[in-house]
């Protein structure tokens, strides 16, 4: 043992795991690396809008309510029994609409129409809660008319869609020192664009390191 106290270790009958073998892509079927890639990929789920669910009539819970006419006026509290037979009279149902107070907010009216009118208002919501997503299109100096009007039909329908529309070049190996031909070709695909589907650029025509892009969205 040395002076210090310490242990010594004998390293001739220490036994090391050996290393994970380390896998490349030749080592992976298809499958695997599309199962892999699978798992990488993250989508964002739109944030649905809770539903709204409302007691009515027998569904009301509370033994006193405060009740409301069918045209909004205050009736005062009453028991929610004698509130059911009061909207009955009037051929109507007893919904209520604020349970959080004390008593309760209930109201004298059809609760079919109310229902109606309640999805209605939420589809609405629904139609002008629409997500801009950012859609890419990618051109190459050797792109062809043909492949041209098919990425020109692509951005315009993502731009009807709502969508921005990210266009970029990658340059590679020589093509790196033609950037001002990349650069051309990326604001004549969107003039020509703009004379089809007017837009508004939401990014300038740039070199970000080997990438040409700009952003545009529908004006």
């Amino acid at each position: 043992m040395p002076v210090d106290g310490s242990a010594v270790v004998d390293w001739t009958r220490v036994q090391l795991s050996p290393p994970p073998p380390v896998v490349t892509g030749r080592d992976l079927s298809l499958q695997q690396v599309c199962n892999f890639v699978a798992m990488r990929i993250s989508h964002k789920k739109k944030k649905e809008e809770p539903k709204k669910f409302f007691k009515f009539n027998e569904g009301i819970s509370a033994p006193t309510v405060l009740v409301l006419g069918n045209d909004g006026a205050n009736i005062g509290v009453m028991a929610t029994a004698a509130a059911i037979r009061t909207a009955r009279e009037q051929e109507m149902d007893l919904v209520e609409i604020n349970p959080k107070t004390d008593p309760p907010v209930v109201k004298i009216m059809d609760f079919g129409q109310y229902k109606y009118q309640q999805e209605k208002e939420m589809r609405i919501r629904k139609a002008h809660q629409h997500v801009v997503d950012t859609k890419g299109v990618r051109l190459s100096l050797r792109i062809g008319r043909h492949d041209m009007d098919i990425r020109s039909e692509q951005t315009q329908k993502f731009l009807n869609e709502g969508n921005k529309v990210k266009v970029e070049v990658i340059l590679r190996g020589r093509e790196l020192q033609q950037t001002a031909l990349a650069l051309d070709l990326v604001k004549k695909f969107v003039a020509e664009i703009n004379a089809i589907v007017p837009v508004r650029t939401e990014q300038e025509v740039e070199r970000q390191g080997n990438k040409i892009t700009a952003i545009i969205a529908k004006a």
